[in-house]
């Protein structure tokens, strides 16, 4: 295959999610501008708090998606139907077992987590409201992790883009009519996030049951419920689950100390990550892209699609993140002022601007190997990385900066993202030099 076919192979699969994770970056963005133009930034500081809150509820569940996605698309490499079948109900069933134990006990869960984040009396009112009326999407949205998961993992990225369109889209017309029109503040941003999310569950499993009708491969009891079979899901996915615990854990402890400069710091700090999330979401694109290339190349056996999906991935990731930084450079201002018309806040937040524009450059690294270990099911590596950034370096540096106040906080959050990086770099070229991502014949398909 030429480099210009190997390119447009490979933006077949990360231009649809690129555009996906963008259009959920602009909900953020969205949520953020409609509680930012409310008369007090205690809304913002509450959407804030109990964003982190969910963030350890829903992304720390996040893994059901990556997890998903390798062992999908090594069984999609192998062409076995009935395998990427059980996976998908093996992945479906334990997510929504999850959803029922945080239902079940959400009181506890809200209690503690205010309890340990700082805000004033007010910012954590808002953010328990927030809380009660968002925890009723759980079971949604662990069904849209398994399911995007799975289409990814079968190379049909257009599929989620699709679904993720539907709901972002339908999540900010709700947004405006329920928070600007309706007038209800917290609330409504977490109903229209509920009501989409469900929609998009609908959407999903309207969208699977098409696209296996016309495959082969059936349903199996046995294999779904097969205790050795899940007992590698679930190894797989509670490696990746603590890696990623362990990074809303950083963000968490970011707005946790946001809020001990005061509410207009933390107001500030939750839309400059929005920026952060912007960007990451974007990169990630590329990110999802690896870990089909990888996971069908781990599947194949083919070193050659292993190349160039590293390959294509740092290239693009590279070329996206100096754009990120340009933009932030020229537009942050005045996306700021789009976001809030609260003078305070705007003041702040452009103080502290320029730590976001160094940022993509810096977080490219940490994409491109999140993407290959993801894809060859290398979760363990992902793990112990994630545990020594967090534990051995963010935490100390923090402590070692915190007499600069929130700059301080930056550097050590920026510096955690550097280090994730080369973290991951010396594991991949320690398997390289070793074993190898893949082992096998080369075919040289890609």
């Amino acid at each position: 295959m030429t480099e210009k076919n190997q390119h447009r192979a490979f933006w077949l699969l990360a231009g649809p999610m690129i555009i996906g994770n963008i259009s959920m970056a602009l909900l953020g963005l969205v949520d953020t501008a409609v509680v930012g133009h409310l008369e007090s930034a205690v809304y913002l500081g509450g959407v804030a708090v109990g964003t982190v809150i969910f963030d350890f509820l829903y992304w720390g569940m996040g893994f059901l998606r990556m997890g998903t996605t390798g062992i999908v698309a090594q069984a999609h490499g192998k062409n076995d139907a009935t395998e990427v079948r059980t996976i998908l109900m093996q992945s479906i069933l334990v997510g929504l077992s999850i959803a029922f134990l945080i239902l079940l006990f959400q009181k506890p869960i809200f209690t503690l987590g205010l309890s340990l984040l700082e805000g004033s009396s007010d910012v954590k009112h808002y953010a328990m409201v927030y809380c009660q009326w968002m925890i009723w999407g759980m079971p949604a949205l662990m069904i849209l992790f398994s399911v995007n998961g799975w289409l990814l993992g079968m190379q049909n990225a257009m599929s989620v883009l699709r679904i993720g369109i539907i709901v972002n889209v339908l999540n900010i017309i709700l947004d405006i009519v329920f928070v600007v029109y309706m007038e209800m503040d917290v609330r409504g941003v977490a109903l229209a996030t509920v009501i989409s999310q469900y929609s998009g569950v609908v959407m999903a499993f309207f969208i699977i049951s098409k696209q296996l009708s016309d495959q082969s491969g059936e349903w199996s009891l046995q294999k779904i419920f097969n205790i050795e079979k899940l007992k590698g899901f679930l190894s797989l996915n509670h490696d990746i689950f603590i890696r990623t615990i362990c990074l809303i854990f950083v963000f968490a402890f970011f707005t946790r100390e946001s809020a001990t400069h005061g509410d207009i710091v933390l107001a500030a700090n939750s839309i400059l990550l929005k920026f952060y999330l912007l960007m990451a979401l974007a990169l990630d694109g590329f990110n999802h892209a690896a870990e089909a290339l990888v996971g069908k190349a781990v599947g194949e056996k083919d070193k050659k699609i292993f190349n160039h999906a590293v390959s294509l991935t740092l290239k693009w990731s590279f070329a996206f993140g100096l754009c990120f930084t340009l933009f932030y450079w020229l537009a942050g201002k005045g996306m700021i002022y789009l976001l809030t018309d609260i003078e305070s806040v705007r003041e702040i937040a452009l103080v502290y601007l320029p730590w976001m524009i160094i940022l993509p450059l810096i977080s490219v690294w940490c994409f491109l190997f999140d993407g290959i270990f993801i894809g060859a099911t290398r979760g363990k590596e992902m793990r112990n990385a994630m545990l020594v950034c967090t534990f051995v370096f963010f935490l100390p540096l923090w402590y070692v900066f915190q007499f600069w106040g929130n700059h301080g906080l930056w550097l050590a959050f920026t510096l955690f993202i550097a280090i994730r990086g080369v973290s991951l770099g010396l594991y991949y070229f320690r398997i390289e030099n070793t074993d190898g991502f893949v082992v096998g014949e080369v075919k040289g398909k890609f």
